[in-house]
């Protein structure tokens, strides 16, 4: 017990304050000093039954993040709304609204849907039957939801000066996959159009800059519920990721150092999971490249053998542990696109949908039932992306994407196996954040479902803008070293 102890002490020291230092990033401070602890964050925002929002709580970005962070972070509203329609040519208000018109902004329950029935229109098809009481064998079903007025996203002003200045840079081959070397910083593809537009679609979300352009450190409560609405899962994972190349937002500019620019990396993640006991101390890291003829690295260091595994290329197929989904489903889609290796016929449709966000912070589940309470929704542009995979031997015969056509953000994946059954799907509440012009995690749930297994996961998650020190916050020697 003493050496458990110890070591999960040293673990959590390695994982959160490596060094509070100045990173690489000159003089801001070292995420170690600022992400708060799982403690804290159960202090303001329990996993389960309650309403509590981490907004204007001592978990508001405002109130934690470093001033020198928060105003690297933060800029000018009215101009990010004048900035980002000139990318992207449109504002979302102005596109909405045609899809049941007769369905208004106001409170709803499951009962309505018989009074209107344009919303078998407006909701996404894969979630129209999660809007009920809440009852076996999924979790998370909305019993009752807000409707409120579509709002205009936009993304913060060095993306949206990227994107004006690198327009048309970045190009496909004849075939419609990326040509890495022409990948330029900002959205690739701000106005997708063409033969390949799905493709298009895809890489905006592959390089997106949502989350601090993929630069946060989060903390997530992880809760899996049983087909009878027990919980036989209940821990916390420490997520951190870092943005390798294209970087706008966070100093180092462009590549992040020279090795990323010869190596061609792409992002580094890295998760530790503090809790529950059974699986305490297991880490992974995941450096990913841009070249899709690249194999990812990804590394795990199991505790219980005190030996780190290197996961194979048909590894990333596996599911997570402690969640209903598999590593390709990470950050909700993270599969590359590639000809050779698990390839994909790709059509897209843009509509409207009507989609859960994160608005007041105020939603909760409800241990009871397990409905998913104190839901806003709101019109969304959409584009529905359909994968037909061309390999009957990947897991998934079929992705369904729905990316938000005014931010890219993904809203929801709904995932059929090679027979046709829906198998898997993933939702995310995004969280805007105005000042910042970003779509984070902060506050938000994180939805999985197993529709085959008939089991859910979800994720009631913080997180912030971090500048790590990659080479050495997100090394697995600095995890494995703290371990023993």
């Amino acid at each position: 017990m003493n050496f458990l102890k110890r070591r999960m002490i040293g673990l959590l020291a390695g994982f959160l304050i490596i060094s509070v230092q100045c990173a690489s990033a000159g003089s801001l401070p070292h995420p170690g000093s600022y992400i708060p602890s799982t403690s804290t964050i159960e202090k303001y925002k329990k996993g389960l039954d309650d309403p509590r929002s981490m907004f204007d709580s001592p978990l508001d970005l405002k109130n934690i993040l470093p001033p020198e962070i928060l105003d690297k972070v933060t800029y000018d509203v009215e101009k990010m709304k004048i900035a980002w329609p000139e990318v992207v040519q449109f504002k979302a208000p102005e596109v909405v609204g045609k899809v049941a018109p007769e369905i208004k902004p106001g409170k709803y329950t499951y009962q309505d849907l018989k009074k209107y029935p344009g919303f078998k229109e407006l909701i996404i098809p894969e979630r129209y039957d999660r809007i009920k009481p809440g009852e076996p064998p999924h979790a998370l079903n909305i019993p009752e939801f807000n409707i409120i007025p579509t709002r205009q996203l936009y993304l913060s002003l060095p993306v949206a000066e990227a994107c004006k200045s690198n327009m048309g840079k970045t190009k496909l081959d004849e075939n419609g996959y990326l040509i890495t070397d022409t990948l330029a910083p900002g959205i690739p593809f701000p106005r997708p159009s063409g033969k390949f537009m799905g493709n298009q679609i895809v890489y905006n979300w592959k390089h997106r800059y949502n989350q601090w352009g993929v630069n946060v450190g989060g903390v997530l409560k992880v809760v899996g519920i049983t087909k009878n609405l027990t919980v036989d899962y209940n821990g916390y994972l420490l997520e951190n990721a870092a943005r390798l190349t294209n970087r706008v937002l966070m100093p180092p500019y462009d590549w992040y150092d020279k090795r990323a620019e010869k190596r061609k990396e792409h992002y580094a993640l890295h998760w530790f999971f503090p809790s529950p006991r059974d699986v305490a101390g297991t880490a992974r890291t995941s450096l990913t490249y841009l070249n899709p003829n690249t194999a990812d690295q990804n590394l795990m260091y199991i505790p219980s053998m005190r030996r780190v595994r290197k996961m194979s290329a048909t590894d990333t197929q596996d599911p997570v542990m402690g969640q209903d989904t598999i590593y390709d489903d990470t950050e909700v889609f993270w599969q590359k696109l590639s000809p050779n290796k698990y390839p994909y016929k790709i059509t897209v449709e843009a509509r409207e949908y009507l989609v859960p966000i994160t608005f007041d912070g105020k939603a909760y589940v409800d241990s009871k039932d397990f409905a998913w309470r104190n839901v806003t929704m709101e019109r969304r542009p959409i584009y529905r992306v359909e994968m037909e995979q061309q390999d009957a031997n990947y897991v998934y015969g079929k992705r369904v994407l729905y990316i938000d056509m005014e931010t890219f953000d993904l809203w929801f994946t709904a995932n059929y196996d090679q027979q046709g059954r829906l198998y898997r799907t993933t939702e995310v509440a995004w969280s805007f954040l105005p000042e910042m012009g970003v779509s984070s995690y902060f506050n938000i749930h994180y939805n999985m479902h197993d529709h085959i297994d008939l089991h859910t996961t979800f994720c009631l998650i913080w997180q912030a803008p971090a500048f790590w020190d990659v080479r050495k916050d997100m090394g697995m020697a600095t995890i494995v070293r703290n371990a023993k």
